[in-house]
């Protein structure tokens, strides 16, 4: 799981841990249709012929093209990588960890102050209504417990007239050990919804922190934003532990929000944009399948050993606090520096991987990359600015977009709910998370090796709906032991289309709103998260109801991406027509890994294909703000080495 995404505002790019970069995509085909590519093909061949009988012009320096100079996944990239560890335990800490200071057990009753001499069982079996349900949680009879204890009654008469506990409550701790914030603050029957509350809270504070840390990102940098993201957490998560009351929680969880997400977030882009293309798709999701997925299992156990919610508090928020050493160990943003006109700060930067890794970049390769920044800041500067609203001025990309945020947060909804009703699913809480979290390790295993080949589509659809089918059918069952198995089959399901759906939004958007429009997707996915504590919160009414609603969700959820175009092997959408157009040639029973591949007949100019998607992906590059550059990278690596692949083969067969 990944951690949700946060946004910077209009500028940012997409924020997620998880999610693709507009760098490096494939340049869009003309919304002219056929006969214009060919014209422009034949004026590229032109103009390319030209070239070579003049002078020779100097080509696009981007930053995929410096990566091979000075290492694609070097000695430094290999220490970045394993830099990772920490934040992503950070993150996994920050978004889990409520769930184990508010943990409430199953059994509880009724405080009576007179009683407090009596066995445990002798308290119960005086002071406590008794009904279908066994022992009342929230009620007692309404005596003099005094009196009735000189009179020698030992067993309540149950016409005796009850009430609401009076004097607090007492817990049976056996299958939770030891003392929580719900338990310690009181916070069951009439107020059994305020750790609820305070999840909700929660996921608040993570858009604004979003929002806020997004900026800094693109003001003054990523490492300033992932060392503010952790301070805010680690000094957050401490002052928890002061909290006497519902509202100083829950303004500690607050500014907890703020960091989640952005704790890692900026770390995980910062190392993926210096790694070379045909490494991007292990860096990105094994980072998250083996230091997030471990973080995350090893959480609830931390919790249980130290057995008090205050020392877990302190034990999960302090190590934050290492992020103030990152200036020093992590290198800024080389692709935020030169977005900046920081072009000589960039290259002292990839100086330092060239004396690490052992590499010697080319001082003509250098001059090359800084032409091409000034040419593009000029390009830049001339472009037009495109807002979100413009994703809604067309009728198709209208459509594609409202899919886009209703999936994402049928998506978002689904998977926090599962994240969150382990504790509903009858057996031993801390066991069941681990297996649950462990879920993350296959899924994102198995999504890398599928998802360029089976496409984006019909895999999400059918993770989606599988998840939902066997969410109902757990909520159907009785038997505890299958229920909760067949809740965490649905959880492995849909954390595939998690990682899915993070990279979605951003392959189907055009170049010139994916930013702004992935950041308004997943915004609406956290208003989708603050729901999700609630829809758990309706195991008080039934305890069917959570995973039914979670599996009905999911199968619509699903269902709807069909009505998506697929992205798999095609050239992106750049401009706001491209959006429109893109997928109108699809029909939706279309599956990539079923149809043929069409054979490459028609000649494709290299110099004109080369130059082309260079200056568009540079230019996306230094357009790129908080966290855009290069998330998803399965789709980045497809993109990109697709584009080169297409550049050699076009040039070997000029040559022969």
């Amino acid at each position: 799981m990944p951690p949700q995404e946060n946004f910077s505002g209009g500028a940012a790019e997409d924020l997620s841990p998880r999610g693709p970069s507009s760098d490096g995509l494939s340049t869009s085909a003309s919304s002219d249709g056929l006969p214009a590519i060919e014209e422009k093909r034949a004026k590229n061949r032109k103009d390319a012929d030209s070239q070579d009988d003049g002078q020779e012009q100097p080509k696009d320096m981007d930053f995929d093209d410096l990566l091979p100079h000075i290492g694609e996944f070097g000695t430094y990239q290999r220490i970045l990588f394993v830099l990772m560890i920490p934040f992503a335990f950070f993150v996994a800490w920050v978004y889990f960890s409520q769930i184990f200071i508010t943990l409430v057990p199953d059994e509880y009753w009724c405080r009576v102050p007179e009683l407090q001499n009596l066995t445990v069982e002798e308290r119960i079996a005086l002071a406590i209504p008794t009904g279908e349900d066994g022992h009342s949680k929230c009620t007692m009879y309404d005596v003099n417990y005094t009196e009735v204890l000189l009179k020698g009654i030992k067993e309540a008469d149950p016409s005796w007239p009850t009430r609401s506990c009076s004097h607090g409550w007492e817990f049976n701790f056996s299958d939770i050990p030891y003392e929580t914030v719900a338990t310690e603050l009181g916070w069951v029957c009439e107020h059994s919804a305020l750790p609820t509350t305070a999840q909700s809270v929660f996921f608040v504070g993570a858009i604004f922190g979003g929002l806020i840390f997004g900026w800094i990102a693109d003001r003054y940098g990523r490492i300033p934003a992932l060392v503010g993201a952790n301070v805010t957490g680690f000094l957050a998560g401490v002052a928890t532990v002061l909290a006497n009351s519902f509202w100083e929680f829950a303004l500690c969880r607050f500014f907890v929000g703020f960091a989640f997400d952005n704790c890692f977030t900026m770390m995980y882009i910062l190392v993926l944009e210096y790694v070379g293309p045909k490494w991007r798709t292990f860096v990105a999701n094994m980072s998250i399948a083996l230091f997030f997925t471990f973080a995350a299992c090893i959480l609830p156990w931390i919790a249980y050993f130290l057995a008090d919610w205050r020392m877990t508090c302190i034990t999960i928020s302090v190590p934050l606090a290492l992020a103030i050493a990152a200036p020093w160990l992590v290198p800024e943003s080389a692709r935020w520096l030169v977005s900046q006109g920081q072009v000589e700060k960039a290259i002292k930067i990839l100086g330092k991987f060239e004396r690490i890794n052992g590499t010697k970049v080319p001082e003509n390769v250098y001059q090359n990359f800084r032409e091409t920044c000034a040419r593009v800041c000029k390009e830049q500067e001339a472009d037009k600015t495109y807002s979100v609203v413009d994703l809604f001025r067309s009728p198709r990309l209208r459509n594609i977009t409202l899919l886009l945020i209703i999936i994402w947060m049928a998506i978002s909804l689904v998977f926090d709910g599962h994240v969150r009703n382990v504790n509903n699913l009858g057996l031993d809480v801390f066991m069941t998370f681990t297996i649950a979290a462990f879920t993350e390790l296959p899924a994102d295993t198995f999504l890398t090796l599928v998802l360029d080949r089976w496409g984006r589509r019909w895999l999400a659809c059918g993770t989606m709906v599988i998840s939902g089918i066997f969410s109902i059918w757990a909520s159907a069952v009785s038997n505890k032991v299958y229920s909760a198995t067949l809740a965490i089959v649905g959880r492995f399901w849909v954390n595939i289309s998690y990682n899915i759906g993070l990279q979605y939004a951003a392959e189907v958007l055009p170049t010139v709103v994916r930013a702004q429009g992935v950041a308004l997707i997943h915004i609406m996915g956290y208003v989708a998260s603050i729901l999700a504590p609630f829809v758990v919160y309706l195991d008080i009414v039934s305890p069917i109801l959570p995973l039914l609603v979670l599996g009905v969700l999911g199968v619509l959820g699903g269902l709807l991406t069909l009505f998506l175009p697929e992205t798999l092997d095609k050239d992106l959408p750049q401009t706001l027509q491209d959006g429109e157009d893109f997928g109108k040639d699809q029909q939706m029973w279309d599956m990539p890994c079923l149809s043929k591949k069409k054979p490459a007949d028609v000649e494709v100019p290299p110099v004109a294909i080369f130059r082309s998607f260079e200056r568009s992906s540079l230019r996306n590059s230094m357009r790129a703000s908080t966290r855009g550059e290069t998330l998803r990278s399965s789709m980045i690596q497809r993109s990109s080495i697709r584009s080169r692949k297409s550049v050699n083969a076009a040039t070997e067969a000029e040559n022969k």
